[in-house]
């Protein structure tokens, strides 16, 4: 299975990761603590850590996994990655995990990245619905799900610890249909 086709925008390619990456990857957002905050992930502590975590990706192509890191066309810079983290098959749809090094966020790749991803998820991948979901504690990433077409489900309350706090953080939960294409 080649779940990970690449993609292209006007500004960017997404592509398979190749064991090249974990450089870069480490310097634009894997041991960034602005982008990490926010994510599941703690800031990585080195280049081994950041390498490793690509071969296991790399790995996990050969079983149909979505995951893409995200390259400019102009300079091959590549600035963060998305990828399918739950796959529901029984209910023909996923949800969508994202991150981009803080350097490169207002610049709308974000929003680029997600519009393709979802287009091709939905129209050649025929899944039914894509979903999203961010802390409440960081809505520019919702912004970036609005600006993509996704709409608005609902909080799901007290849902992830937060690591900036001493307690837990709201999740906001996104989703787009394949209705919502058409």
């Amino acid at each position: 299975m080649n779940n990970t086709k690449t993609l292209e925008t006007s500004r960017l390619i997404l592509r398979k990761f190749n064991e090249n990456d974990y450089i870069k990857m480490f310097d634009n957002w894997a041991n960034d603590e602005k982008v990490t905050k926010y994510v599941s992930f703690n800031p990585h502590k080195n280049y081994n850590e950041t390498k490793q975590i690509i071969n296991e990706w790399i790995n996990e192509y050969s079983n149909g996994s979505y995951n893409w890191v995200v390259e400019l066309k102009d300079n091959h810079e590549i600035i963060g990655n998305i990828s399918v983290i739950e796959l529901r098959k029984k209910h023909n749809n996923c949800e969508l995990g994202y991150v981009f090094g803080s350097k490169f966020w207002g610049k709308g790749y974000a929003t680029e990245t997600l519009k393709i991803v979802i287009e091709y998820l939905i129209k050649e991948c025929n899944f039914h619905l894509v979903e999203a979901k961010h802390h409440a504690s960081n809505p520019a990433s919702g912004r970036v799900m609005e600006k993509a077409g996704m709409k608005k489900d609902g909080i799901l309350r007290e849902r992830r610890k937060n690591k900036l706090i001493d307690g837990y953080d709201d999740l906001v939960i996104y989703s787009i249909t394949k209705s919502d294409l058409t």
